[in-house]
């Protein structure tokens, strides 16, 4: 191990270690806000740096493989798994779309991770529970957008990328994720919030 890794890893303990003991002083003042927020946050950062590479190679593999599949069985388009590459074919001549971090979705996955840790409102069985529901939305969403974006260019042309992949994937990927986060954590904290003795959730489960 050279030295610079030495001192990355020395600094990303000391880091944490700084996180966590103010995470404490949140916690012990009350402060929940402040320790959802640096909670998330923290959780995030840290995890983004040690699993960034990990994940990027997982997510951007199975996403290409399994998008490929609906090409294949389809017959709009291939795919090249080991390369992280899906081959279009249409009238103006074959395209090639390569997978990449973006697309492998490893920012979305973490954040949603990151916010389920320190979202009140969830027990531990049900965080871990939503937390892989929501691994498996982020990673279908994406392969959604994957697909539509190769659709396009498959009956549009090459010159309909810009369109596909910029505004059409990104609109059916942002309308799902919406989804996803509305019944995830805005309506589970409508129905846990209560106003004197009304309750949210009993009224809401009748």
């Amino acid at each position: 191990m050279s030295f610079s890794n030495i001192a990355s890893a020395v600094i990303y303990i000391i880091l944490l270690v700084v996180w966590i003991y103010v995470l404490t002083v949140f916690k012990r003042k009350k402060l929940d806000f402040f320790y959802f927020l640096t909670g998330s946050i923290g959780v995030f950062l840290f995890s983004f740096i040690l699993l960034r590479n990990v994940l990027t190679d997982i997510l951007t593999t199975l996403t290409c493989y399994l998008t490929g599949l609906l090409g294949n069985l389809l017959g709009f388009f291939k795919a090249y798994t080991s390369h992280s590459i899906l081959f279009v074919e249409n009238a103006e001549g074959p395209i090639s779309l390569y997978v990449d971090f973006e697309c492998g979705g490893v920012i979305e996955i973490l954040v949603f991770i990151s916010l389920i840790c320190f979202f009140a409102v969830y027990n531990l069985k049900e965080k871990l529970w939503i937390s892989l529901i929501g691994i498996l939305w982020i990673i279908t969403a994406n392969i959604i957008r994957l697909f539509s974006i190769c659709l396009i260019i498959h009956l549009f042309g090459n010159d309909s990328y810009y369109v596909a992949h910029t505004i059409v994937g990104r609109l059916l990927f942002y309308a799902l994720s919406i989804i996803l986060y509305f019944y995830v954590f805005t309506k589970a904290q409508i129905r846990k919030q209560r106003i004197g003795d009304f309750g949210y959730d009993s009224e809401i489960g009748k």
